[in-house]
């Protein structure tokens, strides 16, 4: 197993929102689960929506899909930012998981930058062809 936590660097690693909606589960120790939805994430965490938040610092299994496959590792829950959303940090993955987890980040990130330059073009060709 790898951590993307180690060793730590003090670069932030680019972050992405699923361009559809990415449904995850959660399962904590005693087999309890809890629905939620990725909401962005990057190869050393993320950020959920969830119906509720879950206690600061709970370990739980991680599951979601993606178009690379699906991605299962232990996150650490971190301080909730609302009532609905609450960052995670992934502690282990697998080397599999974490190479699918890249590609999906990537691709993302890849998809983000081709719809923001094609809005940008159609941007600037309404301002070339704008009558002033």
């Amino acid at each position: 197993m790898n951590s993307p936590l180690s060793p730590r660097s003090k670069a932030r690693a680019p972050r992405a929102q699923p361009e559809s909606i990415t449904p995850a589960v959660l399962r904590f120790s005693d087999g309890r689960r809890v629905a939620g939805e990725l909401q962005v994430v990057s190869v050393t965490g993320g950020l959920l929506g969830l119906p509720r938040p879950l206690d600061r610092g709970s370990v739980v299994k991680l599951m979601f899909l993606t178009r690379a496959g699906s991605v299962f590792g232990a996150a650490e829950m971190l301080p909730p930012v609302s009532w609905v959303q609450q960052p995670f940090r992934f502690g282990t993955l697998h080397h599999d998981d974490q190479s699918r987890l890249q590609a999906a980040v990537q691709g993302w990130l890849a998809q983000s930058h081709r719809e923001h330059s094609q809005s940008r073009r159609g941007h600037e060709q309404v301002e070339k062809h704008r009558a002033w």
